[in-house]
């Protein structure tokens, strides 16, 4: 079989050097790399033995059949658009985009286009959530009443210093940290919020950056149902690990609590001389990447879309809004399952 063919545009996120190998251990041709910062991505190609063009116009015409856009948040719109020109699949880093307008434009550039657009939640394929979101369904534990979420990380300037311009980033901790919860919520109870309300502060690293680190969003769901998330840059730098995603449900007849990453190891010492934590489970993001390469494939269609990047995004922007104004902010819109999937098989 052939291997298919991916092209990274971008290498701005974290997250990028760990998907680099995930698209080999899932057999994918990685063709190349561009990044709108030639040093940098000249820098990262060498590095990680990937061949570099100059702008993403030069690796798209190799016939690349998909693409990662890991660029900062603020430059995803123009890269999906040249991508979506290309008739190439899109796997586009989270948040979609710094506003409302450019998320919108990111999901109809593809679906104009008629091709597939994912946005990366690798934790749709973390086992522990999606054993959470299997047992909730069952019905033992009745409806789901409350959920408590935290998603909290070290400041990650030493990592990408991008990610502290509210100018390339949208934000600081609340656009960081909000979608990926958000989305796993979305995901377990099956509809929209339809109300965010906020407060953030700069309390840690006040002196360091301008944008907030420290968040607490509360939704809250058409029946009733509400969820707050912990967002904070909250771990200190000499933290084993950047963080953590935790969950706790209060259901109707019981609860549900959920550590997605309590899989780890514990090393003390070694050639950093640090302690650290490696994690020994599965690999979300390995999960991720294997659809993504099938769905780049034309195999199957991607089971988390442009549209729940887009409503995950919906909602870090409006906890944005009321951090600001000290209002909650409603949220008009689709919050049913049978709606969202329209927009997934619109997507199609």
């Amino acid at each position: 079989m052939t291997a298919v063919r991916i092209g990274l545009l971008g290498v701005a996120h974290l997250h990028v050097d760990e998907y680099v190998g995930n698209l080999r251990v899932a057999g994918a041709e990685v063709v190349g790399v561009t990044d709108g910062d030639p040093v940098r991505g000249e820098q990262w190609a060498q590095t990680h033995g990937v061949r570099w063009f100059p702008s993403p116009e030069a690796l798209l015409a190799e016939g690349v059949q998909g693409v990662l856009v890991c660029s900062e948040t603020a430059h995803h719109r123009g890269l999906v658009e040249v991508a979506a020109a290309a008739g190439v699949a899109v796997l586009c880093e989270k948040p979609l985009a710094t506003t409302e307008e450019d998320s919108t434009a990111v999901v109809e550039a593809c679906r104009r286009a008629g091709v597939p657009l994912m946005t990366a939640f690798p934790m749709r394929f973390s086992p522990v959530l999606r054993q959470a979101v299997e047992a909730v369904e069952a019905g033992g534990l009745g409806r789901v009443q409350a959920c408590t979420g935290t998603n909290q990380g070290r400041l990650p300037m030493a990592q990408r210093s991008w990610f502290v311009d509210a100018a390339l980033s949208g934000g600081g901790a609340i656009v960081d940290h909000t979608v990926h919860l958000a989305d796993v919520l979305r995901w377990l109870l099956g509809s929209d919020p339809v109300e965010v309300y906020a407060v953030a502060n700069r309390v840690l690293h006040g002196q360091v950056v301008t944008v907030e680190t420290g968040g607490l969003v509360v939704l809250t769901f058409a029946d009733g149902t509400y969820a707050s998330i912990d967002c904070s840059w909250s771990r200190p730098a000499q933290y084993p690990t950047w963080g953590g995603m935790a969950l706790d449900l209060v259901c109707e007849r019981g609860v549900l609590a959920v550590d997605a990453f309590s899989q780890y190891l514990t090393v003390y010492g070694g050639p950093a001389g640090q302690l650290a934590w490696p994690a020994w489970g599965s690999s979300p993001d390995q999960g991720l990447i294997d659809e993504f390469v099938e769905v780049a494939a034309g195999r199957r269609a991607p089971s988390v879309t442009g549209e729940d990047g887009h409503q995950a995004t919906r909602i870090a922007l409006a906890a944005l809004e009321s951090a600001r104004t000290g209002q909650p902010v409603r949220l008009p819109g689709p919050g049913s399952p049978a709606e969202r999937q329209e927009g997934v098989a619109a997507e199609r």
